[in-house]
This record gives C-alpha cells, sequence and structure tokens, in this order.
C-alpha cells in the first residue's frame, strides 16, 4: 500500500549532474546546515494537500518508528529509456514534453524504481514514475497545475509524493514538483531528523527519492518528507514544518 506524504527536499545546482540538458543524478549527500530548523512536535500523520498536487492522509493514526535514511542517492536513466517512459506514461502527448529530469531510486519497490519530470512548451510539468522502460502516473491528467504554488510566498508545489514498501524493514520514499526563480537551493528532511538531503533540480522542477529502513515492525508507519526551499543567499525561505503547505480549501 502507498502512503502519500507530503515532501522536502533540498539541492544546489552544483549537487545535481546534468546530460543533454536533463539533470540526471543528485548525489545524496546531506547538506551541512549551521543550525537545524526548529521542528514543532510532528502530527500523528501529514496531512493532505489540496486537490491537483502533493499527497494524500492516509487517515492512519500510527506513531513515525525510528528509522534511517540508508540513502538518497540516484542514478541517471539514459535518453532512450527516458523516451519510452513517457510514451508508456502519456501515450499521444509524449511528444509535447521535454524531459528535465530522470532518475533511478537507490530502491526499487514492486511497481516503482525512478521517476521521470518533463515539461511543455508552456510551461506545464508532468510527474511519471517508473518501473523499468515503462511509466504510470498516479494522477490523472498528469500534468502539474502550475499556478497552486504553495506555502508563504507561493514558492514551491509539490505533485504526486508518496511511500511504499520496498522488502521487508524498508521503504522507497518519492516525490517531485516545481519551484520559483525565488528558490536556489531545495532539501529534503524526513520526521524529527534535521538532516537535510539534496533533491534533483533542472528547469524549474526538482524530483527527489530515499531508501528508508524502518525497522523490523512490517506495520511501521514512516517519515513524513519535510521540504526545504533556500535562496541564492543561502537564506532559508520555505520549510514546510513551520509553513503552511497548502490553501486551505475546504470549509
Amino acid at each position: 500500500m502507498r502512503i502519500r506524504p507530503i515532501m522536502i527536499i533540498t539541492a544546489t545546482a552544483a549537487a545535481i549532474a546534468t546530460a543533454g540538458g536533463m539533470a540526471t543524478a543528485a548525489t545524496g549527500t546531506p547538506t551541512a546546515q549551521s543550525k537545524p530548523a526548529a521542528a514543532p512536535a510532528a502530527p500523528a500523520a501529514p496531512a493532505a494537500p489540496a486537490s491537483g498536487g502533493g499527497s494524500a492522509a492516509t487517515g492512519a493514526t500510527a506513531t513515525p518508528a525510528a528509522s534511517t535514511v540508508t540513502s538518497a542517492t540516484t542514478t541517471p536513466i539514459d535518453a532512450g529509456t527516458v523516451a519510452g517512459i513517457l510514451a508508456s506514461c502519456l501515450g499521444s502527448e509524449a511528444s509535447q514534453y521535454q524531459a528535465v529530469i530522470g532518475v533511478r531510486a537507490p530502491v526499487a519497490s514492486s511497481d516503482t524504481d525512478g521517476v521521470v519530470v518533463a515539461v511543455d512548451s508552456a510551461g506545464q510539468y508532468v510527474q511519471c514514475e517508473s518501473k523499468g522502460d515503462k511509466g504510470t502516473s498516479m494522477s490523472s491528467p498528469a500534468t502539474f497545475i502550475n499556478d497552486r504554488l504553495w506555502g508563504t510566498g507561493h514558492l514551491v508545489e509539490f505533485f504526486d509524493s508518496f511511500s511504499t514498501p520496498a522488502g521487508a524493514g524498508q521503504v522507497l520514499s518519492l516525490g517531485a514538483g516545481h519551484y520559483t526563480a525565488d528558490v536556489a537551493k531545495v532539501t529534503i528532511s524526513y520526521g524529527d531528523d534535521a538532516t537535510e538531503y539534496p533533491a534533483v533540480m533542472a528547469g524549474g522542477a526538482f524530483a527527489y527519492t530515499a531508501a528508508i529502513s524502518t525497522g523490523s515492525d512490517a506495520n511501521a508507519f514512516p517519515p513524513a518528507p519535510y521540504v526545504h526551499a533556500y535562496n541564492a543567499d543561502g537564506k532559508e525561505i520555505y520549510n514546510q514544518k513551520t509553513q503552511p503547505t497548502v490553501k486551505n480549501t475546504h470549509p
């Protein structure tokens, strides 16, 4: 069963390897911070964003178990495979999109081992999860809604993000989104751990993946990812732990 928590990401342009204009990999090396951001008490379950992006709450009340990010390193997906992923994900519309990110996750679940993000000439993004050379989307249509930038200042939008089992005691965390020109670096932290891991960033989009060990408890609830965004001066301008994530669209 997939759990769709809200995600968090961090990365510098220098931390991203590029190939033919498409960002293909991030090192996954934790980002050293001068001081960790103050974190409020973690909620029992992540909040659900507005429709059209982000993650859905699961309704679970389990407390996140002690967990460890064992890897946040991604590897590039070759251009030919990226084209196949987009074709199977988007069908006849695939030719309208240019891939900007294509990476494999450090661990694979039964139906996901990476992600491809692409953009069309109008600046609309799509996110396709991959398994081998095939692609699928958790949303229909798969297109990001570009005018729903969230958080104070509306700097970042999250699209599909989720956690899914990847073998005994292990979870794959994966997601993507896009950001405004004010953002120079995006990082992800998990649960109450202040360590931040770089996301892949290119063409106004970001993506992240991580392998998380949840221990021997088969029912362990994985830690929620949180997005942090920084400007060119290194100042944190968005912290998902302390700033609103979505506009309240419910009564």
